[in-house]
């Protein structure tokens, strides 16, 4: 015993061999002990009456659902349809294109250490101020909705 005392680690292993079984895991664990998520078993819930407000209803309803064979004549149909197949293929190449190409901009400058809270703070800023100006008095929302007439008039071509 005189042995394991001037041995910190020799001791530690002696001292262990005295604790009960279930504390020796709880008393050398680097992590902290953290509850169970789920603390409440279900027959405390069942004891409790909440398993009878949570109620579930399953529906057939023929309107909801897809049919996979609609949906791939209608799509076929609206592309036999189109006259500029290569013109909608360069589109939406294009719009992929650009997807991806914003996605390693945003991961750049994420990577940087100070820029994403200072965009969070014009993000905040300019939200502020679209708030102030467009949504918080009657006239400018007015305003604001003549211009989204306006713009929807332009991209559709009715103007």
């Amino acid at each position: 015993m005189a042995a394991a005392a001037s041995n910190p680690i020799a001791t530690a292993t002696v001292l262990m061999h005295r604790l009960p079984a279930t504390n020796r895991a709880a008393v050398f664990s680097p992590l902290p002990i953290r509850p169970s998520l789920c603390s409440t078993t279900f027959k405390q819930l069942r004891e409790k009456g909440r398993s009878s407000q949570l109620m579930v209803k399953a529906s057939s309803s023929e309107e909801s659902s897809l049919d996979a064979n609609e949906l791939f004549t209608d799509l076929k149909e609206k592309w036999d349809g189109l006259e500029n197949k290569s013109t909608v293929l360069l589109y939406g190449g294009g719009a992929i294109l650009g997807v991806w190409l914003a996605s390693i901009v945003v991961s750049a400058v994420n990577s940087v250490p100070l820029l994403p809270k200072i965009m969070e703070l014009v993000g905040l800023g300019y939200t502020g101020w679209f708030v102030y100006r467009y949504l918080l008095f009657k006239s400018s929302r007015k305003e604001l909705a003549t211009d989204v007439e306006e713009l929807k008039k332009k991209i559709s071509g009715a103007e």
